[in-house]
């Protein structure tokens, strides 16, 4: 429900937006997806072409919440009041995507050390186990250009990530898109679980059994295909919110 001193012009689907943002912060500080103050979680603002919402630079992602996102446009202009900077990297980044997809409505981007660690390797995600299946094929890869403060470099994020939801940007970290926050963050947790994965597996020093190419194939079109009656992602979803609404209620304010 939109607070009392929600300013006059914010709509209902703007204050919903900013209460699934903010849970996904949360979510991600609880996972400890997190780099202090850095990297971001951003959404398109429905009905608005051009806004979306971004993290206020310099809080930590456990003090996120609804109202203290900045809105901003696909220039970087804060479009509210705001007091908080926004960080200009991740305008970098999340603006390119926002403005060439209508259904990377949501994007985050992570420093995780095990993403970071699988970004340095050559071949990238490896088809290790049932979990990086669900990626097969469908991961992007960016390589490393330097912090992202060039702007021209947005074009060329957009081409690298093509029509798949999961980017992995060389030597530096993760990015994972969807329509929904729910997809989004669905699509980061296991990506992120995957790499923690094969950086486990690789730590072990013993030899590898990476799946076959034609089963991993059947394995990714397995993961297209409904399980059940009921959208899983949905269902996690208000899952992690249960968790949220039991020891981080305040991401709503």
């Amino acid at each position: 429900m939109m607070p009392d001193n929600a300013p006059a012009d914010m709509s209902t689907a703007e204050w919903d937006t900013r209460v699934n943002l903010a849970a996904a912060y949360r979510l991600a500080a609880h996972f400890r997806f997190t780099d202090l103050i850095y990297t971001h979680i951003t959404a398109r603002v429905p009905g608005e072409d051009g806004h979306f919402l971004i993290n206020p630079y310099g809080l930590r992602w456990e003090e996120i919440t609804a109202s203290n996102l900045v809105k901003i446009d696909v220039e970087g202009n804060k479009v509210c009041s705001s007091s908080y900077p926004v960080n200009p990297a991740g305008f970098t980044i999340h603006s390119a995507i926002h403005r060439s997809s209508h259904d990377a409505a949501w994007i985050m981007h992570t420093h995780s050390r095990a993403g970071v660690a699988v970004s340095t390797m050559e071949e990238g995600l490896l088809p290790l186990n049932q979990i990086a299946l669900q990626f097969y094929s469908r991961i992007s890869y960016h390589d490393y250009e330097g912090i992202a403060l060039d702007l021209a470099e947005r074009e060329r994020i957009v081409a690298s990530l093509g029509n798949n939801q999961a980017l992995i940007l060389r030597n530096h970290g993760l990015l994972t898109t969807g329509a929904t926050a729910g997809q989004m963050f669905n699509n980061m947790f296991y990506l992120e679980r995957a790499c923690e994965i094969q950086v486990a597996s690789l730590s072990m020093g013993q030899p590898l059994r990476v799946v076959p190419d034609d089963l991993a194939r059947h394995v990714a079109a397995q993961y297209d295909s409904p399980m059940g009656e009921d959208d899983d992602t949905a269902l996690e979803w208000a899952a992690h919110l249960r968790m949220l609404e039991e020891h981080h209620k305040d991401y709503k304010t």
